[in-house]
């Protein structure tokens, strides 16, 4: 196991991240973005598929960020046993491929997240932190194949979106794409309390009770296939 650091981000707010990429210079541009957060700091590395597992054992990461190609063991596998192994690991796959194969192998292993190299530094943590809080964050630009793999090709009631006022599809949208309450009610210049009034008005209007919920339906809305 490479640089971890086990004394680090004990805070009680602190979101603990372990990388496993098999290249260097991956892994320190990740933990140079991801230490540059007040809310997150990286507290190991590892270079395959068996160190991230033994990273997981020994840290307990809040956050294991997982490449999908990796010696030794592959992030797919390496996600299926830390899932078993640690459940309380939430794993966000981070990877070239946005093929639907590879999303569909990493989401079966347990995967909670799954982000594209390309995206924006901003995006992944963004991923970060929408996993850390239980929820699921999707790259936007494959969203299309969340519908497909998650609704196994059957049909689902289709809740209205002429039934949102115009603030409460603001603020599903951003819950959607990964954002925490603070981060809504930043952008939107709202208090964190009015946010959570708006996703419970969601939540009743359109019956989507969790965070998948609302990433499936946004994706079949096509809210997530541009970057507004």
């Amino acid at each position: 196991m490479t640089n971890q650091l086990d004394a680090v981000g004990d805070g009680e707010d602190v979101v603990r991240v372990l990388l496993a990429d098999d290249h260097a210079v991956v892994r320190e541009g990740l933990k140079a973005l991801i230490n540059s957060q007040t809310d997150m700091t990286v507290v190991g590395e590892a270079a395959d598929g068996l160190q991230a597992i033994e990273g997981a054992r020994r840290l307990r990461p809040n956050v294991l960020v997982m490449d999908l190609s990796m010696p030794n063991l592959d992030g797919a596998e390496a996600t299926r046993q830390v899932r078993q192994q640690f459940p309380e690991v939430r794993v966000l796959a981070l990877t070239v491929h946005a093929e639907r194969s590879y999303l569909r192998q990493l989401l079966a292993a347990g995967a909670a997240g799954y982000v594209l190299k390309r995206a924006a530094g901003d995006e992944l943590v963004r991923a970060v932190r929408a996993v850390a809080a239980g929820g699921v964050y999707i790259d936007p630009s494959i969203a299309s194949a969340v519908v497909e793999e998650f609704l196994d090709g059957e049909e689902a009631a289709e809740p209205d979106a002429d039934a949102l006022s115009e603030r409460e599809g603001d603020v599903l949208r951003r819950i959607a794409r990964g954002y925490t309450n603070k981060e809504i009610a930043a952008e939107l210049q709202l208090s964190v309390k009015t946010v959570e009034t708006y996703k419970a008005r969601v939540a009743e209007k359109l019956g989507l009770r969790t965070r998948v919920d609302i990433v499936r339906w946004a994706a079949k809305q096509g809210w997530l296939s541009d970057s507004g």
